[in-house]
Order: C-alpha cells, then sequence, then structure tokens
C-alpha cells in the first residue's frame, strides 16, 4: 500500500498544475484514521483534542487572510487560492431558500469562523434575507465576535440562539457530527428544538449498522493534532434520523480516505416530518 501511495504522489506531483496539487495533498493526505475502540473515554487518551491554541490559532489566521482578501477560501486553516464547492449542498442550500420565499436564515453547527459561509456567500448575498450563525466553542465565538461578524454572519454558543435571535429553520453540519462524543443524542436534540431541515456534509459513513470509532491523525504539514472520530454505521445513521425527518436527497463528499475498508464521505438533506 505504502509503495502504490508513493507512485500516486510522485504522478500526482509531476503532473498536476499547483491549484490541483494542493487540493490533492488537502483531500487525499490529509486524513489517516486508526483503531477501532470500544469507548470515546478510549480513544480519547491518545488523542491530543481539538480545544489545543494551535489549532484555534491556525484556523484565526487563515481565516483573516479570507476576510482582508489575501487568501480566496479556507478549510481547517489550509488556504485555497480557488474555493472548492461542495454544489450538493449549495443545492440543498438553495432548495430550503426557494422553499422560503427567497429567504435564508442558517445554523452552522461547528462552523469554525465561517469556512462554509465563505465557500457559498456569493450565491446567496442576494437574496432577500440571509443570515448565517454559526455556533462554536467559547474561544470561536468570542474571536468570531470580536473580529468576524458581519451583516451576515454571527456567532452564538446554542442551537437555540440562532432560532430566537434570528428565525434560523435550518441547521448545518459539515465535518463535525463524526468528532462528537454523543452525535446522536445532540440529532435528538436538533429535532425537539424544532429545526426544520437539517443538511449534512463532509461525514464518514461505512455500510451497516454499526458505527467505529477510530482516531484520526491530521497530517502535520497541516498541524499537529489527533481526535476520536466516528464512522457511522449508513443504515444505523439513517434510521436514527428519519425516526424524525424525511430523507430529501444523499450525495458523495469529496474527502476520502483508504485507511478504513468500504468507507466513505457523504452528505444528507432532510427535511421534517409533519
Amino acid at each position: 500500500m505504502r509503495t502504490r501511495n508513493k507512485k500516486v504522489i510522485r504522478i500526482a506531483r509531476e503532473c498536476l498544475p499547483p491549484a490541483l496539487l494542493k487540493m490533492y495533498r488537502y483531500l487525499f493526505l490529509k486524513k489517516n484514521f486508526s483503531g477501532s475502540y470500544e469507548s470515546w473515554a478510549d480513544a480519547r487518551k491518545i488523542s491530543s483534542g481539538y480545544e489545543s491554541n494551535e489549532i484555534i490559532q491556525k484556523v484565526v489566521e487563515g481565516a483573516r487572510k479570507v476576510r482582508m482578501g489575501d487568501a480566496v477560501y479556507e478549510r481547517d486553516s489550509v488556504l485555497f487560492d480557488k474555493i472548492q464547492h461542495s454544489w450538493p449542498l449549495l443545492a440543498g442550500l438553495l432548495w430550503v431558500t426557494s422553499r422560503n420565499g427567497n429567504r435564508l436564515s442558517i445554523t452552522d453547527f461547528g462552523g469554525g469562523l465561517g469556512s462554509s459561509y465563505y465557500q457559498n456567500r456569493s450565491f446567496l448575498e442576494h437574496l432577500k434575507l440571509f443570515r448565517w450563525s454559526i455556533v462554536e466553542q467559547e474561544k470561536f465565538v468570542e474571536i468570531g465576535k470580536n473580529e468576524f461578524e458581519n451583516k451576515h454572519i454571527r456567532f452564538y454558543r446554542t442551537m437555540e440562539e440562532p432560532q430566537e435571535r434570528e428565525g434560523a429553520n435550518v441547521i448545518l453540519f459539515s465535518s463535525v457530527l463524526q468528532y462528537l462524543e454523543k452525535p446522536y443524542d445532540l440529532m435528538e436534540q436538533v429535532s425537539n428544538i424544532g429545526y426544520e431541515y437539517v443538511l449534512i456534509d463532509r461525514t464518514p459513513f461505512i455500510p451497516g449498522n454499526t458505527d467505529r470509532l477510530c482516531v484520526q491523525f491530521v497530517n502535520p504539514k497541516i498541524y499537529e493534532a489527533s481526535y476520536p472520530c466516528w464512522f457511522f454505521g449508513n443504515d444505523k445513521f439513517l434510521a436514527a434520523m428519519t425516526r424524525n425527518y424525511r430523507l430529501v436527497a444523499d450525495f458523495q463528499g469529496q474527502d476520502v480516505t483508504e485507511d478504513i475498508p468500504r468507507a466513505h464521505f457523504g452528505g444528507y438533506i432532510f427535511s421534517k416530518k409533519p
């Protein structure tokens, strides 16, 4: 496997233009998953966590460059000179907007300092109403409120606040559910709060009814970090979600890994059942 990967990397370096090579490195070399742990506590013991100041600082630096126009797009602190659109996610956002009178008020759970906002804003800024509310950990909320809020984007600590203050009726989970200790409990809470639409993107799945808990090691070229990560049993995940929501669409994601057999990254669009 290592020999094959080295050959693929060499070919990519020789053949791809710089922009595509950077995208290749991000999508194909970033993720490294290992293990199958019985509990979150077991996986957490060998992980550095994602609350470190190094991670936060890297994200802040990248977001500042995007805000100032020195970079076009940032994801997980990695800067790009071209936006890598998730077209299925954008289709979901526009579908929700079309059902709500050309208005969009969205809660972006775990949205950092606005990666998905900057990714999609050029398609949404013309709307009659456009509100992008990010729910994050305390440090990100403080930085976001001080540096990154504008007429469209706001930062909050709970999922209830965007509903109460911004009228948010759709919630986005982009590359976040897999890093939560109890993701199914959170999704039940989303339903109880009353979000009408749920959009999920960049989330890892495996076939069947059993989840697998791994540890993800981030490429050290990005930053030094490791954290527990779920690969959701696709059938189990859908069964849990469709208790309260109707499946509108599913789609293949951009992220990839060869570490977990038959795994894929993908997304879903759900609407609340009557």
